[in-house]
């Protein structure tokens, strides 16, 4: 399957899980709003995210993908699902008692967390409540990344992308019908969360079963870490572990430090975080799932050009879906948080306050995905060292200029911070990717990715001038529910107009080919 069909089916899925996000965020906007039960279930949704990349889809899964998809081609079918199903016998256990652990240490861990609860003993019980609710999330999401990875290697990217969608819905349906039988909407929408692990286990369990991957519980762990194949992935495992861990910890000190701004001011940052991930979890969670097995094979057979001609892509991709949805949010933030969430307990300050937010993020989202499009290729290689010091580097600076600007700009001065590192982040794995002669960007590529640039900034100026006219016309949109949707509508396919028209006279993209491509595909399914 080639990068783009690879990174279409992903992404297009992606694309439905994220929608679906944004409607069970709807759900929680409405029902919680920015107080202080919802900053409570905030916390308690993003302890077991906080972690999650450190045993699922970081350095775990960064690990096992190439050294997997080298042992298909090397050694085949039956001797690599024999090592999946030590790898996976092995992470359940050491997550396993990790959870268990914090279980039993929830108040402690809640309280390092979230500090700016203390002075709220009913929120911060009902924090130490929800997080108990959840956190054994974390052990399921693990298994699911695994299973994913598996069928990643395999160049199945559909059951996996589609996954998230199971929590979204679980999550929602939660929020409607497990309250009258629980303490309050909170703990409902909590539960759901760990039901909706079960469940995606179980989904992706039945697309392994279909292609013949059946992985049997093995529980000689002693045993398993005998076997070099095992070292040869907690040697590489460790570098990683350390970089999702400075990464997590990145996460954590932002979490510390909103929840010291004030009530409603993780709420804000949850929500304008939830916007920046459409884009991200769209193009650039799927450049770099499908990009890594990709590379390892390429990598393997050693067929450098094809290599490099596949990171090039993936950069020129990440920035043609990325730089626009940057500069729609920037110009677009308030009309979308307003239309996306100002409902029952969401109010239009809490609006404001989510937009300028967004804005914030925005920044810096180009460089976020196109550090997803190059991470890869140093994993790829086996080499999972560097990018943990890229991590450090990444870290120090968010937390200087968290510091530094939420003295000034409060939970957006922590947004601010977020993007600067961002850019940081790129520059590093640039400059070490060039360094090394491992890939650097080419002549071709760079006058690319001008153009996309400069399509998109006067896209993103006649868009601005489209909302000014608007608001001269329907000076009270915002407090207008299908105005704010007109606005946006209007502006999506304005947008689209001027994107594609210039894109195409620039060379930019062709529109005809990825038309074909997509019949060619589909084509094929129906055939």
């Amino acid at each position: 399957m080639s990068l783009f069909k690879s990174v279409a089916t992903f992404g297009g899925l992606t694309l439905v899980s994220r929608v679906t996000g944004f409607l069970r965020d709807m759900v929680l906007a409405y029902f919680l709003g920015a107080s202080a039960m919802a900053d409570a279930f905030v916390v308690s949704f993003k302890l077991p995210n906080l972690f999650r990349s450190l045993f699922a889809e970081g350095a775990f899964t960064s690990a096992f993908v190439p050294l997997f998809s080298q042992k298909l081609v090397a050694d085949g079918k039956k001797k690599s699902i024999f090592f999946a199903a030590q790898a996976i016998a092995v992470l359940t256990s050491i997550v396993g008692l990790f959870v268990l652990l914090f279980e039993l240490l929830m108040p402690y861990v809640v309280a390092v967390l979230a500090p700016g609860f203390h002075d709220n003993p009913e929120k911060m019980a009902l924090a130490v409540q929800l997080c108990r609710i959840t956190f054994p999330f974390l052990l399921l999401i693990s298994i699911v990344s695994f299973q994913g990875g598996i069928l990643n290697s395999f160049e199945k990217f559909a059951a996996p992308a589609a996954a998230p969608i199971i929590l979204n819905i679980t999550m929602i349906v939660a929020a409607f019908t497990l309250p009258p039988f629980l303490p309050s909407t909170a703990h409902g929408i909590a539960l759901g969360i760990t039901i909706a692990g079960v469940l995606e286990v179980l989904w992706l369990a039945f697309f392994l079963h279909r292609i013949g991957v059946k992985i049997h519980p093995y529980l000689h762990i002693f045993k398993i870490m005998k076997n070099p194949e095992i070292h040869t992935l907690f040697k590489r495992i460790a570098p990683g572990v350390v970089g999702a861990g400075i990464y997590q910890i990145n996460m954590a000190v932002d979490t510390i430090l909103v929840s010291l701004v004030g009530s409603g001011a993780l709420s804000w940052l949850y929500y304008a975080n939830r916007l920046q991930q459409l884009p991200l979890g769209v193009v650039g969670a799927a450049i770099s799932v499908a990009l890594l097995p990709l590379l390892s094979k390429a990598l393997k057979a050693g067929d450098i050009d094809n290599a490099r001609q596949t990171q090039d892509k993936a950069v020129e991709y990440g920035l043609l879906l990325s730089l626009p949805a940057a500069a729609l949010l920037i110009v677009l933030a308030q009309p979308i948080v307003v239309f996306l969430f100002r409902h029952g307990q969401f109010s239009l300050s809490d609006a404001s306050q989510t937009a300028w937010a967004v804005i914030a993020y925005s920044v810096g989202l180009p460089c976020y995905v196109m550090t997803k499009a190059l991470m890869p290729n140093f994993f790829a290689r086996g080499d999972t060292i560097t990018p943990v010091k890229y991590s450090f580097w990444v870290f120090v600076t968010n937390l200087t200029f968290n510091i530094i600007l939420m003295r000034f700009f409060g939970h957006v001065g922590i947004a601010m911070a977020t993007t600067i590192a961002a850019f940081v982040s790129l520059g590093q794995y640039v400059a070490g990717l060039k360094k090394r002669g491992y890939w650097q960007f080419q002549k071709p590529l760079l006058i690319k990715m001008l153009k996309i640039f400069l399509v998109t900034v006067i896209m993103g100026v006649g868009v601005y001038e489209y909302l000014q006219v608007m608001q001269f016309y329907f000076p009270q949109y915002l407090t207008d529910y299908l105005n704010t949707f007109g606005v946006l509508a209007g502006a999506g396919i304005f947008a689209l107009a001027i994107f594609l028209t210039l894109a195409k006279i620039c060379g930019v993209v062709d529109i005809w080919q990825i038309i074909r491509a997509g019949r060619q595909k589909y084509g094929k399914k129906s055939a």
